[in-house]
């Protein structure tokens, strides 16, 4: 008997799946994601932080935490201060205080501060999602997916960074679970990746795999069902932060681009997903463009794809997108937002033979 978690941690949403494979039940929840939940918490709290916990996603808890340093004093862990940056002294020029870990949990406690934990992973609000199912906080496989820029070097901006990590990776084995990593197995430069791992650890579980969560949308969107009897066909994931395309050929990914959602349109969304199946799109011209990156291994052409998958939760972005190749709205698990946690599933799957 297996029981899996499967964790989607997005930038708007954290999508839960819970499954057992021996009595073949299967329960879900979409609720709101840890970095909103976080922000909404900091921005009640009235007077001096002190934040300690690890790196997890950024973007609201970060722009809190700086507008709370223009009024009070905030300090942070040197863990948890990587969340807005991984350069400490921009962390540092936002007025916000840098302190060792150890020196950080000394000040826990302290009555001149209110204490703050970030993290992606919150255990005891995610026990409480489960419970809520009605089945015990207890599993064999723990899989959890988010978005990890990386750590690039000095000189190397961190979109080349992530899509020379997909490079490498996939020109080997162009699959999506070979992006798949068990939890003591995640390289250092994939920090958010390993801070969830590490997180993980907590939990009451046998086996933790982590994942990023572009790899693991292009794997979910590609287990609709639509998608299974296709030898060509296109993947498209709307979410909330980013917009992922991919190319999929005989269950290989040929090629994929990453864009952020807030700035696409639907004639230049048109384009990509014509230039990604014909081979055309260029990573450093989408980066200039103010895209997110692109990948390109192979082609089979626009006009030879069968139908394009769409997933995510703000897919009806793109509902009057009028395109040669029709369109299908995906769902993985008869539900569109378990596209994450269904490519986690498959990812685990494939990878444990």
């Amino acid at each position: 008997m297996s029981r899996f978690l499967l964790v989607d941690i997005g930038a708007g949403t954290m999508d839960v799946l819970y499954i057992d494979d021996e009595s073949e039940t299967h329960y879900k929840a979409v609720v709101k994601s840890p970095v909103i939940d976080i922000a909404q918490k900091a921005a009640a709290i009235e007077g001096n932080l002190i934040v300690t916990g690890c790196e997890m996603g950024g973007g609201p808890i970060s722009n809190v935490l700086r507008q709370q340093a223009e009024t009070h004093e905030v300090v942070m862990s040197a863990s948890s201060a990587a969340t807005i940056h991984h350069d400490l002294a921009r962390v540092r020029s936002n007025g916000i205080r840098v302190v060792e870990d150890v020196d950080a949990e000394a000040l826990v406690g302290d009555s001149n501060y209110n204490h703050l934990i970030i993290q992606d992973l919150q255990t005891e609000r995610l026990k409480g999602i489960v419970e809520g199912f009605g089945v015990p906080f207890s599993f064999d496989v723990v899989g959890v997916c988010a978005q990890d820029h990386g750590v690039p070097g000095p000189g190397v901006s961190h979109l080349d960074f992530r899509h020379n990590i997909f490079k490498a990776t996939l020109d080997k084995e162009p699959f999506a679970h070979a992006l798949l990593f068990r939890g003591s197995d995640v390289p250092n430069y994939l920090s958010r990746l390993s801070s969830i791992a590490a997180t993980a650890g907590g939990l009451p579980c046998k086996e933790i795999y982590v994942m990023d969560s572009g790899m693991a949308a292009i794997q979910g969107a590609s287990m609709d069902n639509e998608a299974r009897s296709r030898q060509n066909f296109l993947v498209l994931d709307v979410a909330t932060s980013h917009t992922l395309g991919a190319a999929i050929t005989g269950q290989e990914i040929a090629g994929f681009f990453e864009y952020h959602t807030r700035d696409i349109t639907f004639g230049r969304l048109a384009g990509l997903l014509q230039e990604l199946a014909d081979g055309r799109i260029n990573h450093k011209k989408l980066l200039e463009e103010g895209g997110h990156g692109a990948y390109i291994r192979r082609h089979f052409g626009f006009k030879a794809a069968e139908v394009i998958i769409v997933t995510g939760p703000r897919r009806a972005l793109v509902q009057d997108l009028n395109l040669s190749v029709p369109m299908v709205l995906g769902a993985p698990f008869g539900d569109n937002m378990m596209t994450g946690t269904a490519g986690l599933l498959e990812a685990i799957r494939r990878r444990k033979g």
